[in-house]
């Protein structure tokens, strides 16, 4: 008897009541996430989507909360007569969106003890920035420096370039030829396509692997969505933008269509960049006197008519995105992806007002066309078993092209170099929830990189073509295999434990030609290994404080770019390969203090961290000579080596007053230093900056009136290697290189018509300050007019 009790008791279990419930904005009709419905004993959170799953008794009241929305309390009759599909009104005061994806999976920032920004996509519009390194550097919280005006490398805690990594759709970016120095990659990712973007300070290695020794940046593009009955779901929007500063012309248009099993989205994004317009008040140390033009078959410098026109910096990009879902069940959901982003040609600004021997060096130094596609499957199942209650497959292949191609002044020969990259990756990734206070989450790793690299000289009158030297061994691998695992307790309403471990194999290997250089092997193989962790913990208040403290260690594989590249840094100097490099590793901690609520947010974060066995450029010998000739210039040999250790230490500050119904006051401020052992200050570390914003918003209109501000670096404050482009820095007293501290007074406005269209119009800079953000080679913006109209249906 008591055997067929358990039987049909087990029955009932698996047939219980089980219902799908969707919460949308009462007005913009999208998905909400992170929304608590407490019935009952019971407590359940809805997911990117917007959906939940409420199981059992439905006999209580439903209570529906939201930090940015009104409370709503509702009956199990009223679920069902609106066909469990539930509209949230909003709070005129709304709060940081709190569900991001720091272990792969959604969770609640406040159970997270790392310092998180999530960048607020929904105020895309309003903030109207050109390229995702604009996006970022909006953030305030992230620097931004620009070698041209198609570039942004992002610094994070002193770190940058190939030390912090890019993911898209849970895919890193980051390929075998990341180099040290500012890259522009980031550029290649649409902002007008995201749905949310996340930076994660610190080390993200637990999660991410190598590279992630700065942070994360994590974003997420749009997805598809279904219908939630019968009808044919449909969106369209659409973007057009002009900024007077560059003369920039963008358009975005972009539809989903959806059905209740399978949804599609297209979108295309394209810009046009005129040369930059600088500022013409204060540092006139930047203005651009002259340039190199061909007349009658010579190279001339000439006058610049208009020296505040930074003249060879214009560009253009298109975007591509096509999303395929399908969803034959509520377990299974497959999502298919092609991203496609192409720049034209890009002048890199900074060596064209390079000068030796008091004349303009190069002729032309330009980027080719910058190419990034990705095919990419993701594939996710929902069901509780032992092994895991959720699983997702993402496979991906992505092919990326860059070119250089520079020429001296008086010089016949355009010097060419190409490289493409071909990356295939796999993960899999799973959690676990072990009964109803612990969370597992891990998973596994492959990635295979292929580099081709080639190189010419071509005479530009005759159009002759010759070979020449490649920037990297052609033909090298890179591969990747990596396990982890994270694991995170709600110990009981106050305490939330997070902990974490990955191991790393990495397999590199590179084989050289001789044709150009006489090296003294012809492979090199490395295959380092690498074991990292993070343990922290969150500590809430009764009152909704939060204290945070978390400890990491990351490290970063030396790459191809590293070990194998052969190209001139600088006049006078040239980088060899090394065959002894080993990986990097970084150990930090940071604590914080968080607290939000509807009329005040404020949050600090301290960190330290310090760098072990850093790569950096020493000097070198090649055949057992200390200089060589290259590029007919006797020139000084370095080679990356791991010689350094350095410390960066700083803080993050937030502070938001909503201290009146329609006005609120916000600011950040963000402090780092850092040194190596010889007390020599570090290249990525940026000066102090922040931003106060003073800002109106209503249903329909916001007003934001706010200065940007950055500290100076002395000369005594400036790495060597920045010393030495005294070019792009102002002279102090003594005639040395330093970057000048500056402010800006911008404004903006922005109008919405009953959701559907929105209307922005902005002038940053209004002062028209002459200003170049720290180890940039372009100048910024001068006084800036930016008009953009939104709509959507």
């Amino acid at each position: 008897m008591k055997k067929s009790i358990l039987i049909i008791l087990f029955f009932l279990s698996l047939t219980s009541y089980s219902q799908k419930i969707l919460v949308l904005d009462a007005h913009t009709k999208n998905a909400i996430s992170n929304v608590s419905i407490a019935y009952g004993s019971s407590l359940i959170v809805t997911n990117m989507e917007g959906t939940g799953e409420i199981t059992g008794d439905t006999s209580s009241l439903f209570v529906f909360k939201h930090t940015g929305y009104k409370t709503k309390i509702l009956k199990f009759h009223d679920l069902k007569e609106n066909e469990f599909i539930i509209h949230l009104e909003r709070e005129l005061y709304e709060v940081k969106p709190i569900t991001i994806a720091a272990n792969r999976w959604e969770q609640d920032l406040r159970e997270v003890p790392v310092k998180i920004t999530v960048l607020a996509i929904k105020d895309l519009t309003f903030d109207n920035p050109q390229t995702a390194a604009d996006l970022l550097s909006k953030s305030n919280e992230i620097f931004v420096q620009k070698s041209q005006l198609g570039g942004g490398s992002p610094m994070i805690r002193g770190f940058a370039a190939n030390r912090i990594l890019i993911v898209i759709d849970g895919v890193r970016m980051n390929n075998a030829i990341y180099r040290s120095g500012n890259l522009q990659n980031v550029i290649s990712i649409d902002p007008n396509n995201l749905s949310q973007a996340e930076v994660i300070y610190g080390p993200g290695s637990v999660i991410y692997g190598s590279d992630a020794i700065g942070g994360v940046m994590d974003f997420h593009t749009k997805t598809p969505r279904l219908s939630h009955n019968k009808k044919l779901k449909y969106s369209v929007n659409s973007l057009i933008r002009y900024s007077t500063a560059n003369q920039e012309k963008t358009g975005h248009f972009d539809f989903s269509l959806g059905l209740k099993k399978i949804a599609v989205l297209s979108s295309l994004s394209y810009s046009q960049f005129d040369n930059l317009m600088m500022g013409t008040n204060h540092n006139p140390d930047y203005v651009r006197n002259e340039y190199v033009e061909i007349i009658d078959q010579k190279d001339s410098i000439v006058s610049n008519p208009n020296i505040n026109e930074q003249m060879f910096s214009a560009f253009n990009q298109i975007n591509f995105l096509q999303k395929v879902r399908f969803k034959p069940n509520a377990k299974l959901d497959f999502n298919y992806t092609f991203h496609y982003s192409t720049t034209s040609d890009i002048p890199r600004y900074d060596r064209l007002i390079q000068y030796d021997d008091e004349k303009l060096k190069y002729a032309k130094w330009y980027y080719g066309p910058q190419k990034w596609s990705m095919h990419h499957l993701k594939i996710a199942h929902s069901q509780k078993n032992a092994i895991y209650d959720k699983a997702s497959v993402i496979i991906a292949y992505q092919n990326y092209s860059e070119s250089r191609h520079d020429r001296k002044r008086d010089k016949d020969e355009l010097r060419s170099r190409y490289e493409n990259v071909k990356i295939g990756s796999a993960n899999i990734d799973l959690e676990k929830k072990i009964g109803t206070k612990n969370s597992v989450y891990y998973g596994f790793e492959f990635l295979y990189n292929l580099i081709g690299s080639k190189g010419d000289i071509t005479n530009i009158f005759n159009s002759e073509i010759e070979p020449y030297a490649s920037r990297y061994p052609d033909g090298s691998t890179y591969s990747s295999y990596s396990t982890y695992m994270q694991f995170k307790s709600k110990i009981n309403k106050h305490w939330t434990f997070n902990a974490g471990i990955r191991f790393n194999q990495v397999m590199l290997r590179a084989k050289f030609d001789t044709t150009f250089y006489n090296f003294p092997f012809e492979e090199i193989t490395n295959t380092p290994r690498a074991l990292s962790g993070s343990v922290g913990i969150v500590y809430k208040t009764n009152n909704d404080w939060y204290f945070n403290l978390n400890g990491a260690t990351g490290f970063r594989a030396p790459n191809i770019d590293d070990i194998g590249k052969v190209f001139d840094s600088e006049p006078g100097n040239v980088i060899v390969p090394n065959p002894d490099l080993e990986p990097e590793y970084i150990y930090s901690t940071e604590i914080s203090i968080y607290k939000n609520s509807k009329h005040f947010s404020f949050e600090i974060v301290g960190f330290y961290s310090f760098l072990n066995n850093a790569m950096i450029r020493s000097d070198y010998t090649f055949n057992g000579q200390d200089s060589i000739m290259y590029d007919g210039v006797l020139s000084k040999v370095e080679a990356f080596a791991n010689k350094d250790q350095a410390i960066i230490y700083g803080c993050q500050l937030a502070l938001e007053l909503k201290f009146l119904k329609y006005i609120h006051l916000k600011t950040n401020y963000n402090y780092t230093t850092g040194y190596d052992m010889e007390k020599l200050p570090l290249r990525h570390v940026p000066p102090q900056f922040g931003a106060t914003h003073l800002i109106f918003k209503s249903k329909k209109i916001k007003i934001d009136l706010y200065t940007l501000y950055n500290s100076e670096i002395s000369y005594e404050n400036l790495s060597e290697s920045e010393r030495d482009k005294a070019y792009i820095y102002s002279a102090d007293n003594d005639e040395n290189p330093y970057s000048p501290a500056w402010w800006t007074l911008n404004f903006k406005m922005g109008y919405s018509y009953k959701n559907n269209l929105k209307i922005n119009f902005g002038i940053e800079n209004i002062l028209d300050y002459r200003y170049r953000p720290y180890s940039s080679g372009i100048v910024a913006p001068g006084r800036n007019f930016i008009f953009s109209i939104a709509g959507n249906i």
